[in-house]
């Protein structure tokens, strides 16, 4: 992997403190060269698409985590805009509704994995458990789980077994062929105050703001542990995680785009070459339908 990428990697097994990281990129002018690399690294992205499909062999899972007005949205749409919509599922998690309440955490989210060959795309993922719920444990009443009916039971050890489920989960899904990708967007305060304010300024974007956004900007603080937690214990060679600089958008998509790029690369994928009984097959249908009038 490249040098400038390698920074935003949470090294397994560290510590995570997220004040080691940065949200900006300090370097100005460069937005419109970036957006001209961006396009270079989706094209690219495009024929390796292209060559996972046709070989069939590995998946790549790409998860999006950040706080409201992060960027995830558009990162996912400038990134993935160059994919044959065939090789590429976006699955965008809300609240569970009552038939996902009725199974464990990570069923819904094991139902929207990719088949082989596919890039899938998760706004949003199996983290919101380890997020929005360790902000807000009430919420974990809601899956009705044996010998949980009350906040105060809900401690130390229950988080450490859920993490310990995720990591089994990520295993599990590496181990056949998933290639596990996971962003943290990571955007300062006062950068998502100024969005917030974009937005309800602007009357055409009036409809991407809530009331429920604000709400949860005062958990700020809470929700920086509850990511340096997760991260942390989570993190490892197989599934890492990669916390992105969000307050400029143009770098946050080129980066991440390049990150998935070397992923890819990584996996050394080919074109499926025929046996030679094929190749001659079809080398006879090629003749015939050359003096084919």
């Amino acid at each position: 992997m490249k040098k400038d990428l390698t920074q935003y990697i949470a090294q397994p097994g560290r510590k995570v403190s997220l004040k080691n990281f940065t949200t900006t990129y300090p370097a100005e002018g460069e937005k419109e060269q970036g957006e001209i690399q961006l396009e270079e690294v989706k094209k690219r992205l495009s024929l390796l698409q292209e060559t996972m499909y046709a070989s069939r062999s590995h998946t790549v899972l790409v998860v999006f985590q950040a706080m409201d007005a992060a960027g995830k949205d558009s990162a996912i749409e400038h990134v993935f805009s160059g994919i044959n919509p065939q090789g590429c599922e976006v699955h965008s998690f809300k609240t569970p509704n009552d038939e996902e309440y009725a199974h464990d955490f990570l069923w819904r989210h094991y139902k929207a994995l990719p088949a082989k060959g596919k890039i899938g795309v998760h706004n949003r993922s199996h983290y919101e458990n380890v997020l929005v719920c360790k902000v807000h444990p009430e919420y974990i009443l809601t899956e009705n789980l044996p010998g949980y009916t009350d906040v105060k039971a809900i401690d130390k050890r229950f988080w450490k077994k859920r993490y310990e489920s995720i990591r089994n989960f990520e295993s599990h899904l590496s181990e056949n062929g998933v290639v596990i990708i996971k962003f943290f967007l990571y955007v300062s305060k006062d950068e998502q105050k100024q969005r917030f304010l974009d937005r309800i300024n602007d009357p055409e974007k009036n409809w991407k703001f809530a009331a429920g956004d604000l709400a949860e900007r005062e958990h700020w603080d809470e929700y920086m542990d509850a990511y340096e937690t997760a991260i942390e214990e989570t993190a490892t060679e197989q599934s890492p995680w990669y916390i992105i600089p969000a307050d400029k958008k143009w770098y946050a998509r080129l980066t991440i785009a390049r990150i998935i790029e070397d992923t890819m690369l990584g996996l050394n994928l080919k074109f499926p070459e025929l046996p030679e009984d094929e190749v001659q097959e079809l080398e006879d249908i090629k003749k015939k339908l050359s003096k084919d009038n």
